[in-house]
């Protein structure tokens, strides 16, 4: 294999690369667009509601009650507020701390973890891009290194790779920016939804 045909081989490969990229990125998308879907009540009005009933079940002391309406809901909002009732015992500083870590060690954090995977996806594009826009370029010029006649066809083809290549990084970086600042939007929503309403309940447990 001479040097020609390993820059080729590279060109060709830059393809599988840019379009891994970019799947793979997709894919962090959707388990993140689904994983807030199920933490988060479908509408405001429904988390009201939730707090408002757990709150009765506070003010009568029916914890048992109250643990019940928590029990089986894999949202965050209930398993936050499972978690409290089972450590009310403790004193209201040290339940504040547990919640807030829990809140960030078990639900925020794997949402940061898979955002840092697109920002990664964002970065890479346009990188792998020019790598192979590089390589296009190598590849025109091993053509025209060789001293042979040169058909402008064939040069055409070598540059177009490089352009494709480009195209294909900037396709990855731009849409997935756009997307990746709506995750944004929709996970500090989430987190400012169960900050408020964490605080609410946890308001029951100062006294």
């Amino acid at each position: 294999m001479n040097s020609h045909q390993f820059v080729n081989l590279l060109e060709d490969s830059s393809y599988g690369f840019l379009a891994l990229n970019f799947l793979w990125g997709m894919y962090c998308v959707i388990l993140i667009w689904r994983r807030i879907g199920q933490l988060r009540f479908r509408s405001i009005e429904a988390e009201t509601e939730f707090i408002d009933t757990l709150q009765g079940h506070l003010k009568t002391g029916n914890y048992e009650a109250a643990t019940k309406q928590c029990d089986y809901d894999y949202r965050a909002l209930p398993r936050l507020c499972l978690l409290m009732l089972a450590n009310r015992t403790l004193t209201y500083p040290q339940l504040r701390q547990l919640v807030s870590s829990s809140l960030q060690r078990n639900i925020l954090a794997d949402l940061e973890y898979r955002i840092s995977w697109i920002v990664t996806v964002i970065k890479s594009g346009p990188l792998l891009g020019l790598f192979g826009t590089v390589l296009g370029m190598m590849g025109a010029f091993a053509r025209i290194g060789t001293g042979e006649k040169v058909q402008p066809s064939q040069i055409a083809d070598e540059i177009s790779i490089a352009l494709i290549c480009t195209a294909m990084g900037l396709g990855t970086a731009i849409p997935l920016g756009y997307i990746l600042s709506a995750l944004n939007i929709r996970v500090r929503s989430l987190q400012d939804s169960l900050e408020a309403s964490v605080a609410r309940v946890l308001e029951h447990f100062r006294h």
